[in-house]
């Protein structure tokens, strides 16, 4: 598991590479959070090349977000493959946490 990130129109995006599952779902939080400032406002998580996340790495997305939440910012998902976006779906997380089609989609939608 990887994350890169940049910078684009008021936007942090973080894109998440391999595999996230409960024996590196810790490192995965850190590195998120390690990435995000306080100034951010926007954070899209990209997961176009993330091949399996657990119910672990879930649980770092929601974390994530309820800590942006406190910030007055907003995380948001992009770019799922139809087995994430499956995980999503059936755990509910589509309706916790905005998921978009693409980075594009994302950034129109949420002004980025």
């Amino acid at each position: 598991m990887s994350i890169s990130t940049e910078r684009a129109n008021g936007a942090l995006i973080a894109k998440a590479e391999g595999r996230v599952d409960g024996a590196n779902a810790r490192e995965f939080q850190d590195d998120l959070e390690a990435v995000i400032g306080p100034a951010d406002k926007l954070v899209l998580l990209d997961l176009e090349n993330l091949s399996y996340i657990s119910s672990a790495g879930l649980r770092v997305i929601l974390l994530v977000a309820r800590t942006l939440q406190k910030q007055k910012a907003t995380l948001a998902v992009c770019s799922l493959s139809s087995s994430i976006r499956e995980v999503f779906e059936i755990s509910g997380f589509d309706k916790i946490i905005p998921v978009h089609d693409s980075r594009e989609d994302a950034m129109a939608k949420l002004g980025g």
